[in-house]
């Protein structure tokens, strides 16, 4: 059955502000500028549940940045499935052909291991050279390992259990496997209700929307679970969340968000589209139906809708065209808002408002930010 589940129980003592981030996958930029959004202090409690490497452009970085703070200040972590791939890649020398492919072949630069492995003068070409960067993480990562390896997979408290993927049953920790609460995909979905709050990462919440792509926090209030995971590394309008916990029991749960996307305030309103689609991953084949320069109107199947997306999201897959995701939804724009600009074009851009992602028509001013 393999490893099971190691629990550790903190103390989150009343009074201090505790702030849980999820899925950070190596964007520090987007780390650093969130917890200046929430104005961070050191009397903070941080709690971060998991994937805090792999697939973003400063993994290394991000680590080492952490492990500094941590010893400095309160901070809590659980193990994610990508935090949890370096250790198994030194623990087990058992070179995989589909590791490769899937963890370094298709991240590449965008993986712990890899950028590891370059910074201390090894590249890493192809299966043949996993045994070689095997030995350069021993021999010069050790404080990197321990601390990813010290890291439990479920923190639970009286009122909180925290955990990455998810976990079937609060009664029954001790007999989950470790790999179930590190890798549970749509965990939402599967029906488990908590007494306390289970906060999860793991499934970017946009997934859990079939019509509107949102990536703020997604609080489910009767199987009392939060899940929190903006989607950093993946997508264009990823955002990393920071989940302000209540301070008094009944509470409401309140958050800060920073995308690191170029900000415009609208001057023009706008009405909400009365219905729409979010064309997320597991579900973006389309068809293009008419080929632009900046924009392709396709053919969604699954939905029956045509969409307009831009050309530089769409890619190609055995299974034919798909795209990163892509909506037809428009949101409700007032005059002075300020939105978040993905994609621009010449007659329409892109936008983010409040988490979500829709097509403004209106004209925009850029934000010239203080420096």
């Amino acid at each position: 059955m393999g490893q099971m589940a190691r629990i550790e129980r903190p103390q989150l003592p009343p009074g201090r502000r505790v702030l849980v981030l999820s899925d950070v996958h190596g964007c520090l930029g987007l780390l650093k500028g969130v917890l200046d959004q929430a104005g961070y202090g050191p009397d903070d409690i941080l709690i971060f549940l998991g994937d805090l490497v792999e697939k973003g452009p400063d993994s290394l970085a991000t680590l080492r940045w952490l492990m500094d703070l941590a010893a400095r200040r309160t901070v809590y972590f659980v193990r994610g499935n990508c935090d949890d791939l370096a250790v198994e890649f030194v623990k087990h020398p058992a070179v995989r052909p589909e590791f490769f492919h899937h963890y370094l072949n298709i991240w590449r630069d965008r993986s712990l291991l890899l950028q590891m492995g370059r910074l201390a003068g090894f590249l890493t070409h192809g299966p043949e050279d996993l045994p070689g960067l095997r030995q350069v993480i021993l021999a010069h990562y050790q404080p990197e390992l321990a601390f990813l390896d010290a890291m439990p997979h479920v923190l639970l408290t009286p009122d909180y259990l925290f955990v990455h993927g998810g976990v079937p049953d609060e009664d029954k920790l001790n007999e989950t496997p470790a790999w179930t609460c590190m890798k549970n995909d749509f965990f939402l979905d599967q029906g488990h209700t908590f007494r306390r709050w289970c906060v999860v990462g793991h499934t970017p919440v946009t997934l859990y929307r079939p019509e509107i792509p949102a990536s703020r926090p997604l609080v489910a209030e009767r199987p009392r679970i939060v899940s929190i995971d903006g989607g950093c590394g993946l997508q264009p309008d990823a955002q990393l969340n920071a989940l302000v916990l209540p301070q008094a029991p009944g509470g409401a749960f309140t958050w800060f968000a920073y995308d690191g996307l170029p900000a415009a305030v609208a001057l023009d309103g706008q009405e909400e589209s009365p219905s729409s689609v979010n064309i997320r991953w597991g579900h973006n084949l389309v068809k293009v139906a008419e080929r632009g320069e900046a924009l392709c109107r396709c053919f969604h199947p699954e939905s029956g809708r045509l969409v307009d997306i831009p050309t530089g999201f769409l890619y190609a897959s055995p299974q034919g065209t798909r795209c990163k995701e892509s909506t037809d939804y428009r949101p409700k724009v007032s005059p002075g808002d300020r939105l978040s600009v993905i994609w621009q074009g010449t007659d329409r851009a892109l936008v983010k408002k409040d988490g979500v992602t829709g097509w403004y028509f209106g004209r925009l001013e850029p934000v010239r930010e203080k420096p």
